[in-house]
């Protein structure tokens, strides 16, 4: 993240350097873009942090939701960013679109990203192999910064080939219809995650494993439900046994499920079980009695 941040510092510099020598809508875009990403990933920087700070009386499970808070945040950020890339696109283009010295805006705007199209590669990977939202979103959001520039680079290129200036504008609102949809897939995924929503993949997975362990240990079980945390999943399953099993054989066993159904998983997950009997569980939930491998 510090690295992030230092280099959204570099482009913000270069980008504002690049339009004060041509006077570009697009590049104009593109330093809009850059100013947004700074505000992003200070932001961000401060949800990586307290979202690693262990669980405490207050928070019981820990601050890892804030992936989402700060996803959301970044997300908005980026939308705020498109709808200010089209006002300037629109407001230059009605002023004339002055254009001057763009063959050395659009080198250093080609510079500009190809590094961040490095650096977002970089975060998103490594956001994807710690199970960091924050990390994930601050990439993407990079990686959006970086087609954004490409995207400016074709159009001025096209400008400088064509002598056509309208093109610098136009090529600003498609860059900003592009990063608009970034936006909102960050915030989707934020409003997800705050809703706990259950990804059919996630679940299926889950289940497989869950049936798998179970066949090995000999149980049954239904009430299996699971959430996002940030940056684990909590699983919850009710484990059936028969009347003559022992309490400390069942604890047993349902110790056992906590413990290796994680190990099995390709996410990292915290599972909690809790113990039924086999012949009248349906009763005590107001169901019909089921013997099944799960219900419900």
């Amino acid at each position: 993240m510090a690295v992030s941040l230092a280099f959204g510092l570099l482009m913000l510099g270069g980008k504002s350097a690049a339009y004060w020598l041509t006077g570009s809508a697009a590049i104009l875009s593109d330093a809009i873009e850059s100013v947004i990403h700074v505000a992003a990933v200070s932001f961000a920087a401060a949800s990586l942090w307290l979202s690693a700070r262990p669980a405490d009386r207050r928070f019981s499970f820990g601050y890892e939701r804030i992936n989402f808070f700060s996803a959301g945040f970044e997300g908005a950020l980026i939308i705020l960013a498109a709808v200010g890339i089209i006002y300037s696109a629109v407001r230059i283009w009605l002023a004339g679109i002055p254009l001057h010295r763009l063959s050395e805006g659009v080198l250093i705007t080609l510079a500009a990203a190809l590094l961040n199209a490095g650096l977002g590669w970089y975060l998103i990977r490594t956001g994807r192999r710690h199970h960091s939202l924050i990390l994930e979103a601050n990439g993407r959001h990079v990686l959006a910064d970086s087609w954004t520039s490409f995207g400016i680079v074709g159009g001025l290129g096209l400008v400088l080939l064509t002598g056509w200036r309208p093109l610098d504008p136009l090529f600003a609102i498609a860059v900003a219809l592009n990063i608009l949809w970034s936006g909102s897939t960050l915030v989707w995924r934020s409003v997800t995650g705050l809703m706990d929503y259950s990804d059919p993949a996630v679940g299926r997975q889950i289940k497989q494993r869950l049936e798998e362990l179970c066949g090995e240990l000999g149980l049954q079980y239904h009430g299996l439900r699971f959430r996002n945390a940030g940056y684990r999943h909590m699983i919850e399953v009710h484990l059936l046994f028969p009347y003559e099993t022992g309490l400390g054989e069942a604890h047993r066993l349902a110790t056992l499920v906590e413990e290796r159904l994680p190990e099995r998983l390709d996410i990292p997950a915290e599972v909690v079980t809790h113990l039924e009997a086999l012949e009248d569980h349906g009763e005590v939930h107001g169901q019909p009695h089921h013997t099944g491998l799960h219900r419900d």
